[in-house]
């Protein structure tokens, strides 16, 4: 799936949420405080992590990837 950004960024909370995956900020923060989330294959564990176009994001079998507006 891809998650499209009008703006250069999303912080990877907001793109939990917005991909569908956390209903909310504080279920997006306990995913990632609890290891779960991986970035472009890596465990990440700051919820303000910047996600820019082509940065891929998987959470228990669910992935996706940010892709720009053009």
């Amino acid at each position: 799936m891809d998650l499209e950004i009008r703006d250069e960024f999303i912080k990877l909370g907001q793109a939990l949420k917005l991909a569908g995956i956390a209903a909310s900020g504080i279920e997006a923060k306990m995913l990632i405080e609890d290891g779960v989330v991986l970035v472009n294959g890596e465990t990440e564990t700051r919820r303000g992590k910047k996600l820019r176009d082509g940065d891929t994001v998987s959470v228990q079998g669910n992935s996706f990837t940010v892709k720009a507006s053009e």
